[in-house]
């Protein structure tokens, strides 16, 4: 069973499971007046018990690959939630295709919502702000929200990245849809996020901006135009 771990000092609640066999982050992120999940990879019952009871307001997808989707369509339907997921990546998710060469092609999902660049996504009293980072996908996006919008006033601005941006790192660029330039275009959008802004990836551990821009961003030379 897939451990549930605590994220301390952020604007909002944050637990997360590592699930899935590319070992997924999936978050559930709550401002005690709404929840939402980002990135259901798989076994949706192992998620609505991590929920602890909280009613789910929304599921949001990143981006349409198969291990940030998989549990999508049995999480909409156990909760009632709705999906949410960028125009662009959205037909992927509900006729989705094996983008990854892993011959795994994900569980098909209605989405219910989609959003573009500089929309608003609103749960509780949250209201995130939709950035397009086309690279890893066409359709990639990153969530970022202000503590203004958060439960915890003194707490740190959060950015739930997907696979656009790492510790150390940036998503692969080689599926279909992936692009190196876009890569470098998204990643200097992120690089204009304050240094103390928490980042919540796909994959493996959390990070900051401010760490990213020492290592990542300098090394690849992607600074705010």
């Amino acid at each position: 069973m897939a451990r549930t771990y605590e994220v301390q000092g952020l604007c909002v609640d944050v637990k997360y499971l590592v699930m899935g066999p590319i070992q997924n982050n999936v978050y559930i992120i709550s401002d005690g007046r709404g929840t939402m999940v980002v990135d259901p990879s798989c076994d949706a019952e192992r998620i609505v018990e991590a929920l602890d009871g909280a009613r789910l307001d929304a599921i949001v997808i990143t981006h349409a690959h198969w291990d940030h989707t998989d549990g999508a369509a049995d999480l909409r339907a156990l909760t009632g939630a709705p999906v949410i997921a960028s125009a662009v990546d959205a037909p992927f998710v509900e006729q989705p295709r094996d983008d990854t060469g892993t011959s795994h092609t994900a569980v098909p999902c209605e989405v219910d919502r989609t959003v573009e660049n500089g929309d608003v996504v609103e749960v509780g009293g949250m209201k995130w702000k939709v950035i397009s980072t086309p690279g890893h996908t066409k359709g990639s996006i990153c969530l970022f929200m202000v503590p203004q919008f958060g439960s915890h006033a003194d707490g740190l601005p959060v950015l739930v990245s997907g696979d656009t941006l790492f510790a150390g790192t940036v998503g692969r660029t080689d599926f279909a849809g992936g692009s190196l330039s876009d890569m470098a275009a998204s990643v200097r959008k992120l690089a204009k996020l304050p240094d103390d802004v928490a980042v919540l990836p796909g994959h493996n551990d959390l990070t900051t901006i401010g760490a990213e821009r020492r290592r990542t961003f300098a090394r690849f030379g992607w600074e705010p135009e």
